[in-house]
């Protein structure tokens, strides 16, 4: 497990790499076990890996879903290199030991290790390993595009780092972009042209103030807005005449984008209205579903019991989860790794957890599927 992990942290999987290589890795280790994989390849360095164990087919069965992909180092220097997977005082180092790479280490090793008992399963095991999800939904939306052949399985399983918190709610993302158009002069003569930073301030102090109109959820609260990034100009001597920002709105079960956007396109048009060259649009970059299971449905009490974790919890960050809601099964979220530790310098895993993980997935396996 530990030297799989290492592997995967080699195999460098950010945007501009893609996830072959690390699918490879995983494709490999579960062929070495003789459990066949696929490999779904696309964009020639994108990729998905998919492993099916069939059973006897008396029960239904378990679906986990992790994701390759990890974010990049940063421009800060990390103290142990990114991409090397170094062994230090108990603790593996590198990007993605924790999101989610050690998730995937301890899922596949716990598979591994349950087919190679030889127990009888009465139920299917389906693994994935997606791309893209720091990113474009890429890969879950392939997998996900075709779910027939699948079944309908008693529950899926997302390895997250949750510090082995069982999460049964997190909220979706909603990201926008907001351009404000202008008219390029030369900057000697700004009165003559239409600056777009300038009207871009007048959004940002609207957004500033702006709630989304919907009820808090009573664990996941309010929906949030950031204005988290910002592009314009071109040079100092030339007035704008194009600015940017990228807004993200974390949304809860239930919610609607479209009613959002509607919503700020009212804000748009209310700025129109007061200064006649104001000119903006608004673009849907990447909207992901919230995700809320029943936590006293049968799925979840059992899982719970067997993890032994008493209650569950609900969680700000996104997955891929809402993405398998066509199923219309329970979904947990449940893995290894402090979340504090995600997009982090020198971000790493203990052993102890990796092993601890290792053997709650063994366990999950044969309670529901033995």
């Amino acid at each position: 497990m530990k030297e799989l992990l290492r592997q995967l942290i080699r195999a460098r999987s950010t945007l501009d790499a893609g996830e072959l290589t690390a699918a490879k890795v995983v494709a490999n280790h579960f062929e070495r076990h003789g459990i066949r994989c696929r490999v779904d390849l696309w964009d020639q360095n994108r990729a998905n890996v998919i492993a099916h164990i069939q059973s006897a087919g008396t029960r239904p069965g378990l679906l986990f879903v992790c994701h390759l992909d990890v974010v990049g180092p940063g421009e800060d220097p990390w103290v142990h290199p990114a991409f090397e997977g170094r062994q230090v005082d108990g603790k593996i180092y590198g990007r993605g030991t924790v999101d989610m790479k050690g998730g995937i280490a301890s899922t596949v090793a716990a598979i591994c290790e349950v087919v190679a008992s030889g127990v009888k399963l009465q139920g299917d095991i389906v693994f994935a390993a997606t791309a893209g999800e720091e990113t474009d939904s890429a890969g879950i939306e392939r997998f996900a595009a075709d779910l027939s052949w699948l079944g309908k399985p008693a529950g899926a399983i997302i390895p997250e780092p949750t510090d082995f918190a069982v999460i049964t709610a997190h909220r979706g993302l909603f990201w926008l972009e907001i351009t404000t158009r202008g008219k390029a002069v030369h900057s000697s003569m700004p009165q003559r042209g239409v600056n777009a930073i300038l009207s871009m301030r007048r959004i940002i102090e609207e957004l500033e103030h702006y709630e989304v109109d919907f009820k808090p959820h009573p664990e996941l609260g309010k929906c949030s807005v950031s204005v988290n990034t910002i592009r314009g100009g071109e040079a100092m001597n030339i007035v704008p005449d194009r600015c940017s920002i990228g807004v993200d709105i974390r949304t809860l079960p239930g919610q609607n984008g479209d009613a959002i956007r509607c919503d700020l396109e009212r804000m748009l048009a209310g700025l129109k209205a007061k200064v006649p060259h104001f000119d903006a649009a608004i673009a849907v970059q990447r909207a992901v579903g919230a995700m809320e299971t029943d936590p006293d449905c049968e799925f979840v009490r059992t899982f719970c019991s067997v993890v032994d974790v008493d209650q569950t919890n609900a969680v700000g960050f996104t997955t891929d989860a809402p993405h398998l809601a066509s199923l219309g099964v329970p979904i947990v979220i449940y893995g290894p790794g402090q979340p504090s530790q995600c997009h982090q310098v020198d971000e790493h895993i203990t052993l102890a957890d990796l092993e601890r993980s290792r053997r709650h997935f063994k366990d999950i396996v044969r309670r529901f599927l033995t």
